[in-house]
This record gives C-alpha cells, structure tokens and sequence, in this order.
C-alpha cells in the first residue's frame, strides 16, 4: 500500500548517498563521476563513511589516480584518528558497503553518544536516523496540548543545557522571551522520509523555561514513572502500518521499562487502543493519555518524545536492552491473546454443549459424547492433515480462481481453512486461525502483516503480483525469514496477471515493472495495486503447494519422534 513509497529508500540502498538531508544518486552517472567518494558526517553522528569505489579496466589514468590519492587520504586520516584516540567506525562502514551502511547509519544513538546519558534541565534529540527523530528530556516535565507542548523547568540559575549534541541545538533552538532556554520541535511517528505523512502529523514543542516560583504551573497529575510520547496518526487503519510504525517502535522503545511506563498519544483512536489493548496492558501498567482530549496538566520526570524502530517489521538485537529479539515480541503476542482465545473456546464449548444436549431432548436414544476441558482446543491439535489458512482478499489483487486454489491444496493433503480478515475483526480471532495453522498463504498486500501470529517454523507462502516483487520481499518475506518461518514466494508469470488481458504484451507495464515502479507511487498504486487481480497456475503453484505439504509433514514427524524420546 501506501509504504510503496519507500521505493526511494530502497535507491538509496542501492548506491545513493544521504548528505545533509538531500538524496544523491550515483547509480546511473558515468564513470569519472563514480570515483571513490567519501561523505563526513559531523561529530553528533560519531562516524566516518566512504562509498565503496567502481574501478574499471578502460578507466583513466587521471580516474587511477584520483582514486589512490583519495584511497591515501583516507587511510592517513583514519590512522592519525587512531593515533589522537577518535573513534569513527570508516572501516566497518566501508567494508559493509551501501546496504549496511544505510541500516547503520539508521540506528545511530540507538548504542553510540547520541543521548545515551543525560543530566537533570535537559532536552536531548537523536536526529541522525533516517527513520525517526526521538527527544529525551529529564526534570520538571509538564504537558500544555493547548500550546502542542512539553515544557521542561528549570532554576532560573541554570545555564542552557543542549544534551549530548550542540551542532543539534544550534540547528533546531529558539529563544521565546527571557524565559526561555531552548525549543526542539519533533513530529513522533516513524515515517521520517515521507514528508507527505509527516506533514500530517501533530507538531510538538520541547521547551525549556526558568521556573519562576513553586506557586506557578501546577501539576494536576503527577506520575512517578516516565512517559513514552508517540502519535497514532499518519497510516494508522493500515494494519501493515499499525504493527510496523507503531506497536512494534513502541515495544522496542518501552518494553525495557517493565510496564512502569505512561503513553501519551497524539491524534489518539479509541478504537485504536480498543484494538491493541491487549498488547499495550503488557507494555504498561497504566492507561494511556490522550494528549490532545486532556486537558490536565500532567507532570513527570522524564519523558521519551518519538519512537525507535530498527527495520520493517522486525527487531534487531543488538540494539535492544537484554537482546531481545523478534520472537521475544511474538511471545508478547501470545501472553496478549491466549486469554481471548480461550474465552472463545469457552464460548464454543458453551454452544456444543447447549446442541447436544438439544440433540438428546429431541431423540432421548441418541448417545451424547461428554466434552473434556477445552476439547475443541484439542481437536486442533489432533488433525492427520496439516492446516492451510488461506488469507482471501476481495477486489485489488485478489485471487480470480480461489476455489480452484482451495481443491488443489486439499488434493494434494492439506486441511484448508479461509479467513477474510476485516478491519473491525478481534485480533484475537486472526491469531487464533493462525497459531493454530500449520501454513499461510496470501497475496501480497497488508493482511500479510499476520504472518507474526503464525508460530516459528511454520510455512508462510506470499503470492506476488507484478510489479510488487521488491515490496513484497522486503515488507514480509525477508521479515518472515527472521520471525523463523519457512517463506515460500511464489512471483506470478505475466500471463497469470489480469494486466495481461488490458495491456498491449511490449508494454513496460508487463515486460519491465522496475521502470514504472520508478515513475513514482501514483502510477505504482494505480497500476499494480488498485488493478490487478491474480489467476493462478495451478500447474505451477502446486509445485508450492507441495512444497509447503512436504516441510509441513516432515516437521511433524520430527515433533513426533522428539515426543516418544
């Protein structure tokens, strides 16, 4: 959906260079333009980073040795930086090349100076991810949503503080008055690069103010824990957009607090909350504030203003707090749903009983099987077959011969269940379906999100339409790689698209999707997203199928025989 505009992200990984904000793209420039470069990013960064070079047998011998001279430089200036007790990670940057390096660049102040200490009547803002901007502050912390603002007081003593980064400050304060000390303006959502979204989000103010005296800007709340500030506007409704920009950021931002934390939402949603509830009661103690809805001034300590995220649904852990990983959020998942899930096998246990016992009072002479605890739980776990959850979709992209789809997977052995998650659907019914299943399959698009619900090991299959093939593998195959499960793509032929029927067969629309990927998300939208329905091959998708058949029965032979040890 929407996240197809990080199709310039996805350049940028592939041999562009982030300077001061700007995109410059090197991927199609001549050969005297693609000598070694390098880019020095300032001290609040804390690294040194040099694009990797392209050499060639026809280059130049002025290209040669413009290319040992700047080689020389470099090898000067890390040795003398070495020598004087700097620290800039050139090397590793160099060595990981352009991918890396972006990812990289991304987390910085996530383990390094930026921020990770900060004293009392401070304001400290991490600005070097490409992702997400994110503010501490510590002290007296009060909230004012009449002004969009945190206000941090300080003694009317005290010097301007600027945290760990001054070259920051310099860029971002302001003065208001002659009580005021310093102005940091973030936007707390995760979609830093989109500056369309961005620019729907509410702005904060970070103020630091002299306090004047005890008497003036009372707290009407006063809380004893800090606060984690974040937005739940932007993309919120997009269920893709909900786990990766919000509740995946805010577990790897606040699950090291061990729930003594308070969430402050902009642009908050009750049904939002009534949605993730069960996720956020794991996360916090406490109900969250709606900043905007109350008016209350509320008062703390310290305060977190935006959100970390590493990667697209995914968690890296070697920059959280007692390493916790992917499946350390998909066991938090668990904890959140396991009581709804068994409500509702209560409520199904509940109608069995109430229909036999029906059953007996119309024949007296039928025998009624009593049920055990949780027996229909039980059922799930006794099926001969393994269980295929098809994710259907209606309209855009979705599959013209389902039914087909379904024979053919029962034909070749499993048991098939199709779900059709809605938007007002219990997230607890779609993890239910899951947890249980032993395989999903599903076209491309933001139901695939719910891969998460399917337990490690088991078999996911994305079917991908045309033009969607880096999307689909970035947003949901290589995350699913990390979540443990056994990821199946099926990327469909041109003939299997409904594309094929309305374009002429040399159009760039079938022959080369890249290119009008390229022209932009209006047309990626229009094209590949909003007009097209698959018909698969059964021919070639039963190849999959069987596949994922196979994985499924070997596994369970394994469980069984680690069982009977």
């Amino acid at each position: 959906m929407v996240h197809y505009q990080r199709y310039y992200y996805q350049k940028l990984r592939k041999g562009q260079v982030l300077m001061k904000g700007k995109v410059i793209d090197d991927s199609d420039d001549d050969e005297e333009s693609q000598v070694l470069g390098s880019v020095v990013h300032g001290h609040g960064n804390g690294y040194l980073y040099c694009k990797r070079g392209i050499s060639s047998s026809g280059s130049s011998p002025r290209i040669q040795f413009m290319m040992l001279l700047c080689l020389m430089v470099m090898c000067t200036l890390v040795c003398i930086s070495r020598l004087l007790g700097f620290h800039y990670s050139f090397n590793d940057s160099y060595s990981l090349g352009v991918d890396e390096y972006v990812e990289m660049g991304s987390q910085i102040g996530s383990h390094g100076p930026l921020c990770s200490s900060i004293t009392d009547g401070t304001i400290c803002c991490d600005r070097s991810s490409f992702r997400t901007d994110i503010c501490f502050m510590k002290g007296d912390i009060r909230t004012s949503p009449s002004r969009s603002s945190f206000f941090l007081y300080t003694p009317k003593h005290q010097e301007t503080v600027t945290g760990d980064s001054t070259d920051s400050f310099k860029e971002n304060d302001e003065i208001e008055g002659n009580n005021g000390l310093q102005i940091e303006k973030i936007r707390p959502y995760t979609r830093k690069w989109e500056t369309s979204v961005m620019n729907t989000i509410e702005e904060l103010k970070l103020i630091t103010k002299h306090k004047e005296s005890d008497s003036d800007h009372k707290c009407d709340v006063s809380h004893d824990v800090p606060a984690v500030v974040f937005s739940t506007g932007g993309y919120t409704g997009n269920v893709y957009h909900e786990f990766n920009d919000g509740i995946l950021p805010l577990y790897i931002t606040s699950q090291h607090f061990n729930k003594k934390v308070v969430f402050v939402i902009l642009e908050y949603h009750k049904w939002w909350y009534t949605k993730y509830g069960d996720i956020l009661s794991l996360l916090s103690d406490y109900r969250p504030i709606d900043f905007d809805g109350d008016n209350r001034t509320h008062c703390f300590s310290e305060a977190i203003v935006g959100l970390r995220i590493h990667d697209e649904l995914t968690i890296d852990s070697a920059l959280m707090e007692g390493k916790k990983t992917i499946n350390d959020f998909r066991t938090l998942l668990d904890r959140a749903y396991w009581p709804g899930i068994k409500s509702l096998i209560q409520d199904e246990e509940i109608e069995e009983r109430r229909r036999q016992q029906e059953k007996l009072a119309l024949s007296p002479s039928s025998t009624v099987v009593p049920l055990e605890p949780e027996h229909i739980a039980l059922k799930q776990h006794l099926r001969k077959k393994p269980l295929l959850t098809i994710m259907a979709r209606k309209g855009s992209r979705a599959i013209a011969n389902q039914d087909s789809v379904v024979r053919l997977a029962k034909e070749v052995g499993f048991e098939v269940n199709v779900l059709s998650p809605k938007r007002t659907m219990e997230l607890s019914k779609i993890y239910r379906a899951l947890n249980s299943s032993d395989a999903m399959m599903g076209v491309h698009g933001a139901a695939m999100t719910h891969f998460m619900f399917m337990r490690p090991k088991s078999v996911f299959i994305q079917v991908v339409p045309l033009g969607t093939e880096w999307a689909a593998e970035t947003y949901y195959g290589e995350p699913a790689t990390k979540l443990g499960l056994k990821y199946i793509k099926y990327s469909i032929h041109v003939k299997e698209s409904s594309l094929y029927k309305h374009y002429r067969k040399d159009d760039p629309v079938l022959t080369d999707p890249n290119s009008v990927v390229k022209k932009g998300w209006e047309f990626t939208k229009r094209i590949y997203l909003d007009d097209q329905t698959v018909k698969l091959d059964l021919r070639r998708f039963r190849k999959r199928l069987v596949r994922a058949y196979e994985y499924c029965m070997t596994r369970r032979q394994v469980q069984v025989e680690v069982q009977t040890q």
